[in-house]
């Protein structure tokens, strides 16, 4: 699966499978315009850049978001038949994918308060469960998460930063483990191997962010 998946930058995540699906498009320096579905963790500007989401979009592209973004989603002129607004702890299916959303949020710090009801993505691909969580800290919430392959956020000062991030994976055990946000924004280049050092035997590392 990971042969196809890309990330931009920061947590801008792409797969290219059957379905090209990206996840919080973010300093995509071409116009590939090739979406078929669109996932956007929350409205944060590095998370939900409209440039950088007409540079992927194309005509049908699907765009699945959290319900309290809907005036941020309303200024992109979308159909009611591309729209997928949700709310954390749902199951849906988009485009024939089996999508789970899952609560993103700190804990503490002020900057993803629960009562936003942001979310994480789980999406079952190839008979694989894929958890990409957006920004969040290891909650009660995120620790119930079943899944295959995680993306997890790293940098810390917003998210879980590289040794609470590893905590959360090592509790879940998926087969593989990607870090993302840092290096662009937040944490430092150096973060993605720190957090794959922590890991337990038996999960595998895949640091994207070059």
């Amino acid at each position: 699966m990971l042969e196809n998946t890309t990330i931009n930058a920061h947590s801008s995540i792409r797969i290219g499978a059957d379905r090209v699906i990206y996840f919080d498009p973010f300093k995509i320096e071409d116009s590939p315009c090739d979406a078929d579905i669109i996932f956007i963790t929350h409205d944060h500007y590095d998370h939900f850049s409209p440039e950088d989401l007409q540079k992927v979009m194309k005509e049908g592209t699907k765009l699945v978001y959290p319900a309290t973004a809907g005036k941020s989603v309303a200024k992109l002129g979308l159909t009611k038949s591309q729209l997928y607004p949700v709310k954390p702890d749902e199951s849906l299916t988009v485009d024939g994918i089996p999508v789970e959303t899952v609560p993103a949020y700190n804990n503490e710090k002020p900057f993803h308060p629960k009562r936003n009801q942001w979310v994480g993505y789980i999406l079952t691909l190839d008979d694989d469960r894929i958890y990409v969580a957006g920004d969040t800290d290891l909650n009660r919430d995120v620790k119930q998460v079943d899944c295959d392959i995680a993306f997890v956020p790293v940098g810390g000062t917003y998210t879980m930063n590289t040794r609470e991030a590893a905590k959360l994976v090592n509790f879940l055990r998926p087969k593989i483990a990607v870090p993302t946000h840092y290096g662009s924004i937040v944490g430092e280049p150096e973060d993605g191997e720190d957090f794959a050092s922590r890991l337990d035997s038996g999960i595998e590392a895949k640091i994207l962010i070059k």
